[in-house]
């Protein structure tokens, strides 16, 4: 998202781009320092599971284009923070997707993803594919997509609905898998594979996934769904090796295997998401930045980056290192 709100405020210097973000443990303002003094940028912090406040964003601010990134994001998490995945990607869903329908914006982007359709070995998804997530990350977003298509189905709401494949490049918060290990071998230490590794991803360079949601902003027809999606595939055993041999300089499967740390899996991790992007092609979009060039420049700003986050040891380890969700905990 912020690569995003960069993109527009540089390009658009006419639009008065709003950031709202609640600044959680994964958010850094120093992803936005290139813009943060620009004319046509305002930063609010605020929470969109508050309605009232929302509500009351929509009138001050004018607002008519609204780009939904806004959520919680770590699949590994989702699994022991469930009902917070809920709250924050559903009920928040709801509420902004509520207050934009009232202050009769003109275009709503939610931002989903291809875990909606759960994994697949072979058959490739296609935006009519049905919705089977497997965890409650990708749950609680296929649930949220719901909420927004009711919208348009009862009141031609004019909203879009993205579904990205894996996106990485710079700005990204170290529990993630690419920066995740690019940390870790900057540290000395191993990349830490769960269960086989031989899960694979396809994998999107920030910036391609940048022109995407600028080309959804001025092509996407309102109540369509469009996937983001890319033919570049990898293995997380495939990811580690090349990530080890950019940074360790080593090409020994010996010395290879001495980077990786095999430990238990998560209770379910789908195999694949292949998935047809046709529909984003025809509106004129497809992917430009090589995987070779990608990796190269998200592995130098990590090198030059990594502390913008704090706590981030914690990001660092196999499994997410959590506390209950206090809102929603008993008395």
């Amino acid at each position: 998202a912020s690569h995003v709100v960069v993109s527009l405020v540089k390009n658009y210097p006419n639009y008065l781009i709003i950031n709202l973000d609640k600044l959680d443990y994964c958010a850094s303002l120093k992803n936005l320092e290139t813009v943060s003094g620009k004319e046509n940028y305002k930063f609010i912090q605020g929470d969109i599971c508050e309605p009232d406040f929302i509500k009351q964003l929509f009138k001050t601010e004018k607002i008519d284009i609204v780009l939904h990134f806004a959520a919680q994001t770590h699949v590994d998490l989702s699994f022991w923070r469930a009902l917070e995945f809920t709250y924050v990607n559903v009920y928040g869903t709801n509420v902004l997707v509520a207050a934009a329908h009232e202050a009769n914006v003109e275009k709503f982007v939610y931002v989903s993803t291809d875990e909606v359709y759960g994994g697949s070995t072979d058959e490739e998804f296609d935006e009519s594919s049905p919705k089977r997530p497997t965890n409650p990350y990708a749950s609680s977003k296929a649930a949220a997509e719901c909420f927004v298509q009711s919208y348009w189905e009862r009141y031609q709401f004019p909203a879009v609905i993205t579904r990205s494949s894996n996106v990485y490049g710079p700005h990204q918060y170290p529990e993630k898998v690419i920066p995740k290990f690019i940390s870790l071998l900057h540290q000395n230490r191993k990349c830490c594979i769960h269960g086989s590794g031989l899960q694979r991803r396809n994998f999107l360079y920030a910036t391609d996934v940048v022109e995407a949601f600028l080309t959804v902003l001025k092509e996407g027809k309102p109540g369509e769904i469009y996937n983001i999606g890319t033919n570049f595939e990898l293995s997380i055993v495939q990811l580690a090796k090349e990530l080890i041999h950019l940074i360790k300089k080593t090409s020994s499967e010996s010395e290879m295997e001495h980077w990786m740390d095999y430990v238990k899996d998560r209770p379910t991790n789908d195999l694949r998401y292949p998935m047809n992007s046709e529909k984003m092609h025809n509106l004129g979009w497809r992917p430009k930045v090589p995987w070779k060039e990608g990796i190269k420049k998200t592995i130098e700003w990590y090198k030059e980056n990594f502390h913008n986050w704090k706590n981030l040891e914690k990001a660092l380890e196999p499994f997410p290192v959590t506390e209950p969700f206090a809102h929603l905990s008993d008395p």
